[in-house]
């Protein structure tokens, strides 16, 4: 799966706003790799402001470093809210 970086790293070039067809172009051009293309060329098709944006509306892993057991035993533990650890304070 492609990584946010990866996704940045073959649209430096580009100038924004930019639509999904110019973000798609753009990628090729620069020889992104399937994976890279594939998350992009899901992506909704409306204009974006900068490669930000891009990589956070494509379907990329975030965070490859984190294994699937890890991603599923982070998503099983309790979530606790900043102000709710601060209320015995």
């Amino acid at each position: 799966m492609a990584s946010y970086d990866d996704v940045l790293q073959y649209l430096s070039s580009l100038d924004y706003p930019a639509g999904k067809a110019d973000v798609v172009r753009e990628a090729q051009r620069e020889g992104a790799p399937p994976e890279v293309l594939r998350a992009l060329r899901a992506l909704p098709p409306v204009d974006y402001a900068n490669g930000n944006e891009v990589a956070r509306s494509a379907k990329i892993d975030t965070a490859p470093e984190i294994g699937r057991s890890q991603r599923a035993a982070q998503a099983r533990e309790p979530h606790t809210r900043v102000t709710q650890h601060l209320r015995g304070i």
